[in-house]
């Protein structure tokens, strides 16, 4: 039975490890306080022993606040001692900064933006084994986290910076790609979808889902947003997608945002 082992069972990698279960895969997973589904991610005797286990390894933690990888920093001797069929983790396509709206693929450098400890972090998994798999997320949307949410919520802003394009990717594809990546080869992977789009499109979409009004639409100078949600603007990237559809023979089943957040309606 094959047995994977998860760093960090967050939004994505919860929904990763139950559909393993519904494989029949074994898993175990770390989160910050021990639960009945996870061990605590300080807990180093029994992660040490269950990664001696295991016959995957996926880790999802962002590096820290002030840099280094968590992850890489308390476990990474015994992750290149034991023993996987396959590694992956889940980077960002943050790590490319801003390259004014052109498309950007796994052979752009890295690091050039605000994302410096992320690439650093990118960076150091490549190079910790020869089985990992490096998979690059933009924006992440599924069920329960999506603009229509936000929407509802009133918590979405409509913000038009001229030119501006973002990618994203339905949190059921990136389950996809992780799976497809175990049996491809090791690399790193832009994992988005088709039809990245401006944001301010995306939210009057979704409201238009809901049959609501969308939010007016603001400059960024009007918008008043946090340093953290402003520099979200300052980038500007189309991603692609075409090495994981041929090394992985992974499309996207939802590719792009109109067919994603249909889906999510129904």
């Amino acid at each position: 039975m094959p047995h994977i082992f998860i760093f960090g069972l967050g939004y994505t990698s919860s929904r990763l490890a139950a559909t393993l279960r519904r494989q029949g895969w074994n898993v175990t997973g770390t989160k910050r306080i021990a639960s009945d589904d996870a061990i605590a991610f300080d807990d180093k005797a029994s992660i040490e022993n269950a990664l001696e286990q295991a016959t995957h390894l996926l880790s999802s933690v962002p590096p820290a606040r002030d840099g280094g990888d968590p992850v890489l920093d308390h476990y990474g001797s015994a992750i290149r001692a034991a023993t996987f069929e396959a590694t992956a983790y889940l980077s960002s396509t943050g790590v490319y900064g801003d390259v004014d709206g052109a498309w950007v693929d796994e052979s752009a450098p890295i690091g050039l933006g605000r994302r410096k400890a992320r690439s650093q972090a990118d960076l150091d998994w490549q190079n910790l084994r020869n089985d990992v798999r490096v998979l690059r997320l933009p924006g992440i949307y599924g069920p329960g986290r999506n603009p229509m949410t936000r929407v509802e919520q009133g918590k979405a802003k409509r913000i038009d910076v001229p030119g501006q394009m973002f990618s994203r990717i339905h949190v059921d594809d990136i389950i996809a790609a992780i799976l497809a990546s175990f049996d491809g080869p090791a690399g790193v992977y832009n994992i988005a979808d088709d039809w990245p789009a401006p944001q301010h499109e995306v939210i009057a979409f979704a409201a238009r889902l809901l049959g609501i009004a969308p939010p007016p639409l603001l400059s960024l100078a009007d918008a008043d947003l946090s340093p953290s949600a402003a520099g979200f603007y300052e980038e500007n990237r189309r991603v692609a997608n075409g090495k994981a559809k041929r090394s992985l023979n992974w499309t996207p089943q939802y590719p792009d945002y109109k067919s994603g957040m249909t889906a999510l309606m129904k």
